[in-house]
């Protein structure tokens, strides 16, 4: 088996300074250290196919023939600074690799490590090998890091035969890259996939849920990311109509509107839903997502929310917030701009989003 690293920066690739963490550690000399059953190589072989994880698997110290290759992404970001150009850097080296790898571990900040991780799901999704997405909450030189079981914890997802698609693994889950979101900037445990379960538990053995069917239409032969203005709006209490419609101007691509509960927003005759009417008429895509990680938008469940669908925005369904921006952006760079791009938005590309008929 081979797997590809593609270290794009974060804290699982710093090391202390005198102006804070930055990027620098060696991560040529701790890889080998952490997967001492593998050896570097040049990625120049067909893949393989890994095992299933319901057979018989090796531990990451006992693959027989196991390599590995690295790519260092210039320059190393810490993940606040990713944009979607970031995004294609990591897109393209794994495509460099598709026909010498048999897995994908990319290394990342986790700041926006959900964001990087949809991105993927969407433009990755005709791979046919599997990638996770993997950091830490401290660096490797730090006591108690969680860097080294992180990265041990990706590698053996992949040899125990991860499925096709972006995944992210991080404190000891196997999560959907587009289902996941962080929840934490201090635990261990810092990201959670509010509307569906773990792929799998790390364990005495790994505990991995039952194999579901994938799903999503995908995007054949997707252009590549070029950034797009998406504004994201967090609605609160008492916000003018004013202040909101200032944030649309000049007019954006698209905007997720963060609304309450299930998508609602003040119903006043001179509230937000004209403002967001008039966006509409601009050309702009509207969607509207919740501000509550668990749950769907239901435009239609409350009058509250009926305004918003009447004036022609769209709801996010059940998708989290990084994978309803990632969506947009992905859309956006294929040429999709307004009622399309907001149709496209209703449609499972790569499993990021529950169909109608399947929600309870």
């Amino acid at each position: 088996m081979h797997i590809h690293f593609t270290y794009a920066g974060g804290t699982i690739g710093m090391t202390d300074s005198p102006r804070g963490l930055q990027p620098g550690a060696d991560l040529g000399g701790w890889l080998p250290r952490l997967i001492p059953g593998f050896t570097e190589t040049v990625c120049t072989r067909p893949p393989t196919i890994p095992p299933s994880p319901q057979s018989p698997a090796p531990g990451t110290s006992s693959a027989p023939g196991a390599t590995y290759s690295l790519t260092t992404l210039q320059p190393l970001l810490d993940s606040a600074e990713t944009t979607p150009y970031t995004w294609q850097q990591v897109i393209d080296d794994v495509q460099r690799h598709a026909g010498c790898a048999d897995a994908f571990v990319v290394l990342h900040g986790t700041d926006t490590m959900a964001y990087t991780a949809s991105a993927l799901s969407y433009a990755l999704f005709d791979l046919e090998q599997p990638v996770v997405v993997t950091g830490s909450q401290l660096p490797p030189g730090a006591t108690d890091s969680d860097a080294a079981a992180n990265l041990t914890g990706a590698v053996y997802a992949l040899t125990q035969g991860a499925p096709r698609g972006v995944h992210l693994f991080f404190g000891g889950r196997l999560l959907a890259g587009n289902r996941a979101t962080k929840t934490s900037t201090w635990s261990l445990q810092g990201f959670e996939s509010p509307n569906t379960p773990p792929l799998a538990v790390a364990g005495a053995p790994w505990h991995w849920s039952p194999r579901a069917p994938r799903t999503g239409v995908g995007w054949s032969a997707p252009l590549p990311y070029t950034a797009h203005d998406v504004p994201v709006i967090d609605m609160a209490p008492g916000l003018s109509s004013a202040r909101l419609k200032a944030a649309l101007t000049p007019a954006p691509v698209a905007v997720i509107v963060r609304a309450f509960g299930v998508g609602n927003l003040p119903a006043a005759a001179d509230g937000p839903v004209n403002v967001l009417a008039q966006a509409v008429r601009d050309g702009v895509t509207v969607v509207i997502a919740s501000q509550c990680p668990q749950g769907e938008v239901a435009l239609g469940r409350y009058a509250a929310g009926a305004g918003a669908a009447q004036a022609g925005a769209v709801g996010s369904g059940d998708m989290t917030l990084e994978a309803a921006y990632a969506k947009l952006q992905f859309l956006a760079s294929q040429g999709l701009r307004g009622a399309e791009l907001g149709k496209w938005m209703g449609r499972d590309l790569a499993g990021e989003l529950t169909a109608p008929a399947t929600r309870h």
